[in-house]
């Protein structure tokens, strides 16, 4: 049994049983699957699409399954049958030691992190989330990088509402942000902290070449 499975077995089940006064053990919500996507875009590019499944399959453990377009869209340069990304279905063991590290480990190593939004459920009890680099994950050293690409995380519940689902998360240990406004408030925090950012590095390359001119 892994960590995940034995915390949510000894202290998730019983809380949640409590917080909705489930008559049967049956009734309280778990996590159904995990599923891990990165999409490739349009542009049919063989080293690209490599990038993305070597990445897949070091931060899941489990062979990609390659996504292909159902039709051809003219006005998008699409063909029938291209690959537009590749994804992973985890269950069981590898589900709970993903679900796991992305909470415990994953989510920390993002950059000014300041928790996840709580509006990202999808009606029916399921929660997707986007990281916009694929470093952010252990098994890939920044080092190592040539292509940054995002990855998108799915998690199917039972849960048959959002607020179900959002309590299972949130004793699973999912930061999510207090509230929508203040996630809002970060992300504009952010946003000035990068272009600050960016800005203080253009100085110091105008500076430089102002120095090598003299």
């Amino acid at each position: 049994m892994t960590r995940l499975a034995d915390h949510y077995k000894k202290e998730i089940v019983p809380a949640l049983q409590k917080e909705f006064a489930y008559t049967n053990i049956h009734q309280v919500p778990r996590v159904t699957s995990v599923v891990v996507s990165v999409g490739t875009g349009r542009v049919d590019d063989e080293k690209k699409r490599e990038v993305v499944i070597d990445t897949l399959r070091k931060i899941t453990g489990q062979e990609p399954v390659l996504r292909r377009s159902k039709k051809s869209i003219a006005s998008f340069k699409l063909r029938e049958g291209q690959v537009v990304g590749a994804q992973v279905t985890l269950r069981g063991a590898r589900l709970e030691n993903f679900l796991d590290k992305l909470i415990n480990v994953t989510l920390a190593r993002v950059r000014d992190f300041r928790g996840i939004s709580p509006q990202s459920f999808d009606g029916h009890g399921n929660y997707s989330l986007g990281l916009k680099e694929q470093n952010v994950f252990p098994e890939i050293p920044f080092d190592q990088v040539d292509q940054v690409h995002g990855v998108q995380v799915t998690i199917t519940t039972n849960a048959k509402t959002d607020k179900e689902a959002r309590a299972l998360l949130d004793k699973l240990g999912m930061p999510f942000a207090k509230s929508a406004s203040e996630l809002k408030k970060n992300e504009e925090m952010t946003a000035s902290q990068d272009r600050a950012s960016l800005l203080a590095h253009a100085q110091q390359k105008a500076a430089k070449t102002s120095i090598k001119t003299e």
